[in-house]
């Protein structure tokens, strides 16, 4: 007698469906049209994966008046903000001491006395006010100078750590892999991560935010002849767009012209405002957080595996979404953290070698770094090894 399997063959393919479908991201979608209809400008937000943005929390208390007794004249050991009024320091120190100090910090090191010695509140013998500083200098910095990424929104200190001493999303720079075995020497590429999709594409891109070399795909001509980018150049480019795009929680087409990519007038704004946020944030990495790397103590976990200080990328301030925080500004009842003083001291970097992802190209030479001499020249003779010409031309 034939048995009739047509039943369990078609519970069997019901069953499998959840399985097979996993990766099509069930769900409501919502989209929106970026540019014109037909050219695949839309965004599609899976809204089972949508995240809120985050609520900031409210000023300490309200700044009514800007008038009064100059900070300098009652704490004339300050480095910073002396100009502004007591009572608008007192409210940012405050507000501070929300954006940053730990909530289940040690009581030694609550409030005040995460930075402060309490016996004596003008020494710097705790790190935590050396970099303090150094972050209000970069805060202001950004809001003054980088206005063509910010707007008028702004940064301040939570943007970033959230209530956190360290910041959620930081990087550094990590050690070569084994070179000596096959699966070993995979040219920091064929290793899974979240930062590139997954995907095969070089699996630390973060090294375009430290340098200034330029990030280039595209060409007008074949190889090998005038070809500003070749195929290793494109991958690291590619798994930086990967990165960026989960950052900000959009796809391509936030910024680019799905039809011409390279094409900046094709493009949407949004494409300017990453260039100069790419460039803000290598400021922000050289100039201002490199070289905390002497001030920070070894063991704290500020410090990554070659040594260099923890250092942002779009992710430490977006956090998933287009703009921090949804767009709130939290300057109204901070404006110092808008202005600069009359002379504003800016880091002269030195040019020293780096380690990172980018290592076959100028992205990791002249990034400020202060490693140890022994690992530089470690760095430096696989630097050279693999290096390819830095390319020159029109950048995308």
């Amino acid at each position: 007698m034939t048995r009739d399997i047509r039943r369990p063959v078609a519970v069997a393919a019901i069953l499998s469906l959840p399985v097979l479908l996993a990766g099509c991201e069930l769900g409501p979608k919502e989209t929106t049209q970026y540019g014109p209809r037909g050219a695949g400008m839309e965004g599609v937000a899976n809204l089972n994966l949508a995240t809120s943005p985050g609520v900031p929390p409210p000023s300490a208390y309200p700044l009514t008046t800007r008038e009064g007794q100059r900070a300098r004249e009652v704490y004339p050991e300050l480095k910073a903000l002396g100009d502004i009024s007591v009572d608008e320091f007192n409210l940012l120190m405050a507000n501070i001491t929300t954006w940053v100090v730990p909530q289940d910090a040690a009581p030694t090191e609550q409030g005040c006395n995460y930075c402060h010695n309490p016996e004596n509140m003008a020494s710097y013998e705790k790190y935590t006010k050396t970099v303090a500083l150094k972050m209000l200098q970069m805060t202001q910095n950004i809001n003054v100078n980088w206005q063509t990424h910010v707007k008028g929104t702004g940064v301040t200190c939570y943007t970033c750590h959230r209530g956190l001493a360290i910041p959620q999303y930081s990087w550094s720079f990590q050690a070569d892999e084994d070179q000596s075995t096959i699966l070993g020497n995979k040219q920091g590429q064929n290793t899974p991560m979240q930062a590139v999709g997954y995907s095969s594409l070089p699996n630390d891109p973060n090294s375009y935010f430290v340098g200034n070399t330029e990030i280039r795909v595209g060409s007008k001509t074949i190889h090998p002849s005038g070809n500003p980018a070749g195929t290793k150049t494109a991958e690291h480019t590619y798994g930086l767009m990967m990165r960026m795009s989960g950052a900000l929680g959009v796809n391509c087409t936030f910024c680019h012209n799905s039809h011409a990519f390279g094409d900046w007038q094709a493009s949407r704004l949004q494409k300017v405002n990453a260039w100069h946020g790419i460039r803000m944030v290598r400021e922000a990495n050289e100039g201002y957080i490199q070289p905390l790397q002497t001030v920070f103590p070894a063991n704290i976990g500020r410090l990554g595996p070659m040594g260099d200080p923890l250092k942002i990328n779009c992710q430490t301030c977006h956090q998933g979404h287009s703009k921090p925080l949804g767009g709130v500004s939290m300057l109204a009842d901070n404006p110092a953290l808008a202005e600069l003083p009359d002379v504003q001291p800016i880091p002269a970097p030195a040019a020293v070698v780096v380690a990172g992802a980018m290592r076959a190209t100028d992205a990791v030479v002249g990034a400020v770094a202060a490693i140890p001499a022994a690992t530089a020249a470690a760095v430096g003779e696989r630097v050279q090894a693999a290096r390819e010409p830095v390319v020159t031309g029109p950048t995308s």
